[in-house]
């Protein structure tokens, strides 16, 4: 039978590095933390292609002495469990596998002075093997140095993606640190280029506006509140403040960033009512709770954590949230905006100019319902809801009505649903979920040939913001971006420039869309190897996503012309009788479901 033995220390530690150290992200997320355990005030974090060839992190925390350097670079060695209360944690490394970790699998460089020492000390270890020591001169503080991660490991340096894409993990991690520890400044620079640089001392909101959207300062509630030793505190965006996918959910337990699926499905409970399927919330909350109640031992990246009673943990987070956006900050759109509650009190007085997006193929008679309180004696006015329908002077159907199968357009209830006659029934259509698929189905006509999409210029190029590595997944895609009629470029390190929108979304609001098609890019592609094997479905979203900007909104009147153009536009489009986002379009009811709801049959 196989005899077993014991692994060589260099095995050992090739296996713990793949737990530890799966990308330059995660070794640069035990340095930093390591640095703000050692009490650091300024941490500086430097990286060259994307932490592939060098990470360096340099601190003024309290510094190590010789010895200490050498104990520190051994498997489980670590200063932050003074006693074997390991579920008394409070540190946010405590393990003490991440240097020996990257040591074995790159070239590492300590290099410590600690504060009441006159001298610092340097220690090079090249994967695995000590190649140098001596005297450095540095501040107290200390500095690490990591080159040619994987150098020796081949197999693990072709699974690393690209530069850009590890260099966007690497400003994600500074981020989520940064916001942590709002007392600590942090800086840093990718390729001799400053990127991120925050001062210590900064109120909590003022940074985690500044390092996820400057707009969430407008867009946002304070979240505190306390049930017995649990606390939580942060920043909530508004219901509207919204994006397409949820990478600006920023998420800490005890100071430490986490991703937890329980936190994650709590923020999804508590905006539940005022988000659509597809949005998702912005917010950066912490989370306070005894040590002894979370367990964040269970996996050695520390980015997960367990909580003794998370069904408590779970309803705490949801009714705190819910309670910052109900109470105090009446911008949250917790009910019906007073223009929307206008609609069903009065009836517009005229329907605002739709354009030339449908041909105007009918000429129906414009009569309509009378303007709202004329004719209404006095006592009726005060107690009934006045009329806020438009609707066209009941007349025959015409013969050919017959082959429309959603029928002939009567009239629109609330400017959002369209009321068609049919043959057989009553059709009632949504306006904005129709048009949102109609104009999906343009793009992706437009672009399946070998012409390019018609594209709108516009009279003055809009800059849209975003952060580098949005940018950078845009400008990959500008020229696929460009068949489909959206003309953009690089506008500096964080800023694209739109030059023109496809035709059909000419009305559309540019920077949300641009937003969106990032968020869109950002969860969906590239595909891991680069390739383009998942193209297809990435364009197929981003079109989805160009389409719901530029369809008809709720809320805008139609003339009676443009809403049977826009029925018989429906009846030739493949799958029109759902939107994008899989809802219906329309809804029929038959002329035998009527009379049963007047008790005729």
């Amino acid at each position: 039978m196989p005899i077993i033995r014991r692994l060589p220390e260099t095995l050992v530690n090739r296996i713990a590095a793949g737990e530890v150290v799966e990308r330059p992200a995660a070794a640069l997320k035990e340095l930093i933390e390591n640095a703000i355990d050692a009490g650091a005030v300024n941490i500086t974090v430097r990286l060259s292609q994307g932490g592939l060839d060098l990470i360096e992190v340099t601190d003024d925390g309290c510094g190590m002495s010789r010895d200490d350097m050498a104990l520190a670079l051994e498997r489980h060695a670590t200063s932050k469990l003074p006693d074997e209360a390991i579920e008394l944690v409070s540190t946010l490394g405590f393990r003490g596998e991440a240097l020996p970790s990257i040591a074995s699998v790159a070239c590492l460089t300590l290099e410590s002075r600690a504060r009441d020492s006159g001298e610092g000390w340097r220690r090079i270890v090249d994967h695995g093997l000590l190649t140098d020591e001596g005297p450095a001169a540095l501040p107290p503080g200390t500095r690490i140095r990591v080159e040619n991660l994987f150098g020796n490991v081949p197999a693990r340096r072709k699974f690393l993606r690209s530069a850009r894409s590890e260099y966007a993990a690497c400003l994600d991690v500074v981020r989520r640190l940064a916001m942590a520890r709002s007392e600590i400044g942090f800086t840093l620079e990718h390729d001799g280029r400053r990127v991120l640089a925050v001062q210590p001392g900064e109120a909590l909101a003022e940074r985690v506006a500044r390092l996820i959207a400057r707009e969430l300062a407008d867009n946002a509630v304070a979240v505190e509140t306390e049930r017995g030793a649990m606390r939580l505190t942060g920043v909530a965006g508004l219901p509207t403040f919204n994006r397409g996918v949820a990478d600006h959910q920023y998420l800490f337990v005890n100071g430490r960033p986490v991703k937890d699926r329980l936190l994650i499905g709590a923020v999804r409970g508590a905006y539940s009512d005022m988000l659509a399927r597809d949005r998702h919330a912005v917010l950066a909350l912490f989370l306070e709770v005894p040590p002894e109640e979370v367990d964040v031992n269970v996996h050695p990246a520390k980015t997960e954590v367990r909580f003794r009673d998370p069904a408590i943990v779970r309803g705490f987070i949801v009714s705190g949230l819910r309670h910052a956006l109900d109470g105090g900050d009446r911008r949250s759109a917790q009910g019906p905006a007073a223009s929307a509650m206008a609609m069903w009190q009065s009836e517009p007085i005229a329907a605002p100019a739709f354009g030339s997006l449908f041909a105007r193929e009918y000429s129906a008679p414009q009569a309509r319902v009378s303007e709202a309180g004329q004719g209404w004696r006095g006592y009726e006015s005060a107690i009934m809801a006045q009329p806020a329908g438009r609707a066209e002077t009941a007349a025959d159907l015409p013969d050919k009505a017959a082959s429309y199968p959603l029928g002939i357009a009567r009239g629109q209830v609330s400017e959002t649903y369209i009321i068609a006659e049919s043959a057989d029934g009553l059709i009632i259509v949504d306006q904005h979920a129709a048009h949102e698929r109609l104009a999906l189905e343009r793009l992706k006509a437009a672009g399946a040939g070998d012409k390019l999409a018609a594209s709108q210029a516009l009279l003055l190029p809009e800059v849209v913001e975003l952060d580098e590595p949005a940018c950078d997944r845009l400008e990959e895609r500008a020229g696929e971006l460009a068949n489909f009629g959206l003309a953009i470029e690089r506008f500096g390190p964080s800023a694209m420039l739109v030059r023109a929108v496809p035709a059909v979304l000419a009305k559309g609001d540019v920077q949300a869309l641009v937003r969106d098609i990032a968020d869109d890019l950002a969860q969906n592609g590239p595909s891991i190897d680069g390739g383009s094997l998942l193209l297809g479905e990435r364009l197929e979203l981003i079109l989805a996503t160009m389409a719901c900007h530029g369809s008809i909104r709720a809320g805008r009147a139609l003339s009676v012309a443009e809403m049977n153009a826009l029925l018989r536009e429906m009846e030739v489009t493949p799958r029109s009788g759902q939107c994008n986002h899989g809802r219906p379009t329309w809804v029929k009811l038959a002329h035998g479901d009527i009379e049963k709801l007047f008790g005729r049959r």
